[in-house]
């Protein structure tokens, strides 16, 4: 059953792993890297925990991308291989991150109809994004789904603040603006805190790095979870 709501809404929406896959190429890639440096001493699931912990470090060094993540790659190989890294060793440990930079865009199921039945219902609709500007807009441009949205939001970090900024450009109502994400951490506990509703679309590979509680619907704010993406048609 459709939820009944004023005609027009404004829907902030993610991308990476929301309108397109992302998260799985990294995960492919990290485990490649897993495989060449063959701890002897360490299981594959401690390696990954000290990258995430590597990751982070460099999350704030350089943000967020490819670029970022083959910089965690080299970064933990150094740490933690029993050998040097030759200049042949570390060309092979970027490659990893090329490979991803390379990947297609896989529209996740059913965006594509929906973005149009939204944009076809009269719905507001701005892609919000973080991340590296360059890296970022070229996957918009890629993907095909531009046109189905009046702007695009890059921001280097989703938080409550970058939130209200997007709101205050735009002269968003709250009442009638939604951040729809996958990830609890960057979609959907930031845009509760400031103030607007949220739908969680969870996504089978969500970055690690992302996963957190959902945190208490604050009052006067409304928090859906959906399926998938495509279930936004019984609700907008």
């Amino acid at each position: 059953m459709t939820t009944n709501r004023p005609s027009r809404q404004v829907l902030l929406i993610d991308a990476d792993d929301t309108l397109w896959e992302n998260n799985i190429y990294f995960e492919e890639a990290i485990a490649g890297f897993i495989e060449r440096l063959n701890h002897q001493h360490r299981s594959p699931q401690e390696v990954r925990l000290f990258l995430n912990d590597v990751e982070r470090e460099t999350i704030l060094e350089r943000g967020y991308g490819v670029h970022s993540f083959a910089h965690s790659l080299v970064k933990c190989f150094e740490r933690l291989a029993e050998q040097p890294i030759t200049p042949a060793l570390h060309e092979y440990i970027w490659g990893f991150a090329h490979r991803i930079a390379s990947s297609p865009i896989e529209l996740i199921h059913g965006v594509a109809e929906t973005l149009e039945y939204l944009q076809r219902g009269g719905h507001h609709l701005i892609m919000m994004t973080k991340g590296d500007i360059t890296e970022q807009s070229g996957k918009v441009e890629r993907s095909g789904v531009k046109d189905y949205f009046a702007a695009v939001e890059i921001v280097p970090e989703k938080k409550p603040v970058a939130y209200k900024g997007v709101i205050e450009k735009y002269q968003l109502a709250p009442q009638t603006t939604w951040m729809v994400g996958n990830s609890p951490r960057s979609d959907i506990n930031p845009a509760m805190a400031a103030g607007i509703n949220a739908v969680f679309v969870p996504h089978d590979n969500t970055w690690v790095l992302e996963h957190e509680e959902v945190d208490a619907v604050p009052h006067g704010v409304t928090l859906l979870q959906v399926e998938n993406f495509k279930e936004l048609r019984k609700h907008f």
